[in-house]
């Protein structure tokens, strides 16, 4: 629990259950709060068919109200908010949303792998409009690494320097320490089956999470489920499916046919860095040795060999 949740957790409640009920004029009803998510970087709380989520401390405004503008555009891709204003509670940004059925992490074969792919042509096809912030994948990749860095200056671990190696081993663009390359598409910037919803009125998914919404690389919105797939960690069924969703759905990441791994190479390698560094520090923070599969993607780290220079992408022109 965060440390404001005994404040926030009602306060957002409050919020979700007002945007709920507006003919209540502030009545109290008998639906009752769920709290969704409660981390450091969101508290999600649920009042009826209504979702408040109180953003990360320190969202910039004026980038998080051009991604909900954004979303709202895109209806169909992207769960829409129910304002593209965000409110202020407790110093933190809070938006509100429709609750959407999310995916049954109890039934994985049930995960919809071609609606993830659709949806992701659909968004990676939508035309940038307007100014838009980047797309913060590279940029949430970073940060696991500089959690692990600070973990491992307190306690090192030998699955350390593997992750590092890779890491730095990346292009700059990757780490978020040079512009992306172009042309730039419209991407979600942390895709996993977690960000689908089913949409209230018409059951169909949809994606939701703007927080790392922006311009950038639209094949880093892959790279999750092809890091799985390439540590064997997603069975290749999975992988096939959610690959020729996406291209039967024109997505422009990959081409239509053919090998799609030198679009994919660099974002997977990150994503398995970025995925390595957070499962390291959660195992150094709980002083236990690493899973089956947290040890796979550290052994996936270390077989990283040098990248090619042909996948090494320049700046954009």
């Amino acid at each position: 629990m965060t440390t404001d949740a005994p404040v926030l957790l009602p306060a957002l409640a409050a919020q979700a259950g007002a945007a709920a009920h507006p003919e209540a004029g502030g009545t109290p009803c008998a639906c009752g709060s769920v709290p969704l998510a409660d981390r450091p970087d969101a508290t999600v709380v649920r009042h009826g068919a209504v979702v408040a989520k109180a953003h990360a401390p320190g969202t910039e405004p004026g980038g998080l109200a051009l991604r909900l503008a954004a979303a709202a555009r895109v209806p169909d891709v992207l769960l829409p908010p129910l304002a593209t204003t965000p409110a202020t509670v407790h110093d933190r940004l809070v938006t509100l949303w429709p609750y959407g059925a999310p995916v049954d992490p109890d039934d994985p074969d049930a995960a919809p792998w071609e609606a993830a792919g659709a949806l992701l042509a659909r968004l990676h096809r939508t035309a940038l409009t307007g100014t838009l912030p980047p797309m913060r994948g590279p940029v949430r990749a970073a940060h696991a690494v500089g959690r692990l860095r600070t973990a491992l200056s307190g306690t090192p671990h030998p699955a350390g320097p593997a992750v590092l190696r890779a890491w730095a081993a990346l292009p700059a663009w990757a780490r978020a320490e040079a512009p992306m390359p172009g042309p730039p598409a419209l991407c979600h910037g942390d895709l996993h089956l977690g960000q689908l919803v089913r949409h209230p009125a018409d059951g169909d998914w949809r994606l939701i999470d703007v927080d790392d919404l922006g311009s950038g690389v639209p094949a880093w919105d892959l790279a999750r489920p092809a890091a799985w797939y390439a540590c064997g960690l997603l069975p290749p069924d999975e992988w096939t499916r959610f690959l020729a969703a996406y291209r039967e759905a024109d997505g422009p990441a990959v081409p239509a046919g053919g090998d799609p791994w030198p679009a994919l190479d660099v974002p997977a390698r990150a994503l398995t860095v970025q995925t390595a560094a957070r499962a390291l520090t959660k195992a150094l923070a709980a002083g236990r040795p690493l899973d089956e599969v947290e040890q796979a993607l550290v052994d996936a780290c270390a077989r990283m060999t040098p990248i090619p220079h042909q996948l090494v992408p320049g700046p954009p022109t």
